[in-house]
This record gives C-alpha cells, sequence and structure tokens, in this order.
C-alpha cells in the first residue's frame, strides 16, 4: 500500500516517525506533515497566507528517525509544511501528488487522547478527514498523554489494523485512541461511539502590560462516558475505533 502521513504534532513528533517505521516494512511511506505544532486547528485551510513547502532531506530523515530511536525499513519520502495539519494533507494530494493517490491517510500518532466531542477541535483527525474526503480510507490515531504504552507499539498495533480493515472495509474514517495501559497486557480494538466531554473553569483571565486576554485550558468534565463509548473504552484498557463521517446533514429534519 502506499500510505500518506501526517499529524499535528509537528514533523518532528515521536508519534508520525514511529508510524513510519512501523509500516515501512510492508508499505511505500510519504509524510507531509506541519512544521510546527498546529493541535486544536481542527479542519481549518489556510486561505489568506501562502503555505512554504519543502523536501526533508535524507540526511534529516536519518536524523529524526534516530532522534526516537526508530528504525526505517525502506527509504521514504516527506514534506514539511509550514500550514495546518489539512494544509498538509490537501496540499500533497492536490498538488504534490504526481502519481497514483494513496491508498490510505494516517494522522498520528497524536499526543494526547482525541476523544468524544473533542474530535470537533482536533488537527489530528481534521487531517485524516481530508484523506476521507477525497476518498481515501483514513486513520486519526491517539494515545493518552499520560500513557504507559509505547508509541512504537502503538503504531504495530496501528499497522495491523490498517490491514484488517482494508480487507473488510472499502473507503473508512476511524477515529481510534490507545488507553494508558492495555488491559491484559495486549491491544484489543473495540468499536465505539463518540462521548460527550466539555471543560471546567476553560478560560482564565489574565493581564499584562495593559492588554487582557483569555487563555483557554480548564479540567475535563465528561457529560458522557457510558459503556459503549470511546471514553469509557479507553478507562477499561481497551483501543477504542469510532467510525466517523463527513456528512452533517440532520436526515431526521428531512421529511
Amino acid at each position: 500500500m502506499k500510505i500518506l502521513l501526517s499529524n499535528d504534532d509537528g514533523i518532528e513528533a515521536k508519534g508520525i516517525w514511529a508510524l513510519a517505521s512501523a509500516l515501512s516494512k510492508d508499505h511505500e511511506i510519504i509524510i507531509a506533515a506541519p512544521k510546527t505544532q498546529q493541535s486544536g486547528m481542527s479542519h481549518a485551510l489556510s486561505i489568506h497566507k501562502h503555505v512554504e513547502f519543502k523536501a526533508v532531506t535524507v540526511e534529516r530523515i536519518i536524523e529524526l528517525a534516530q532522534k526516537h530511536d526508530l528504525k526505517l525499513h525502506n527509504p521514504i519520502d516527506a514534506w514539511e509544511l509550514d500550514g495546518t495539519p489539512t494544509d498538509c494533507v490537501k496540499i500533497y494530494l492536490e498538488a504534490m501528488n504526481t502519481s497514483t493517490k494513496p491508498d490510505a491517510v494516517i494522522s498520528g500518532i497524536n499526543h494526547g487522547a482525541n476523544l468524544a466531542t473533542d474530535v470537533t477541535y482536533s488537527g489530528t483527525v481534521g487531517a485524516a478527514l481530508e484523506g476521507y474526503l477525497h476518498d481515501i480510507s483514513a486513520l486519526a490515531v491517539s494515545i493518552d498523554i499520560n500513557s504507559e504504552i509505547t508509541f512504537e507499539k502503538a503504531a504495530s498495533a496501528t499497522a495491523k489494523f490498517l490491514k484488517e480493515a482494508s480487507r473488510h472495509e472499502s473507503v473508512f474514517f476511524h477515529n481510534i485512541n490507545f488507553p494508558k495501559k492495555f488491559k491484559d497486557n495486549e491491544a484489543e480494538f473495540i468499536w465505539t461511539r463518540l462521548g460527550k466531554r466539555d471543560y471546567i473553569n476553560a478560560f482564565k483571565l489574565l493581564s499584562d502590560e495593559g492588554k487582557t486576554y483569555y487563555r483557554i485550558g480548564g479540567e475535563v468534565y465528561d457529560i458522557d462516558r457510558s459503556e459503549g463509548t470511546d471514553i469509557y473504552a479507553v478507562e477499561c484498557g481497551y483501543v477504542s475505533v469510532t467510525p466517523l463521517h463527513a456528512d452533517m446533514t440532520n436526515f431526521k429534519k428531512i421529511i
């Protein structure tokens, strides 16, 4: 398979290189990732600025893999773009790619969960969505920020999941979240629905040199973490897989 990797943590993040390492054994890998951290960008597209791009040299690819103690099993092509995660996927697919389109787009592995209604804010999910909008199977992959599971293990499990999913589905869009630790010490993927998540004290009022501004943060408050949700699954040690789609139509309102 030809697989395009992206993320919202930036070109130097370990998660994307762990995926490259795990997948380069059996697949052709291309990376198109943001130059810098782009968390919370959702499906944002840069329309009022130029998006600079440049090829990542072979020397730097080797350097980044070695930095994270990872081995690339075959040569890969990599690009860094000064834009959003969606910019990276869209520009690669529509402007830079001159050969066959990828068979899959994988965004991640994000350092931090993207659960429940947080998927609407997630740049990780946004990049995967862009692949899906091009009729390409897409995975958004995240791991709990305090997880005991290594990026390498999560990447290996993701590679196996992709292989199985590709056998049974034509074009899919799944949001995957790894827990803090595996139930029974091994990755077990289960299908889930999105829970509902909000934040307490999400906005902090600050002032500096006569200016006032808000800082967004707060503590997680899960409104719906019931059985069957992605939140419940990861809390129980499972790998949550939530099938998503791009059609926002409220069909119940159509008579």
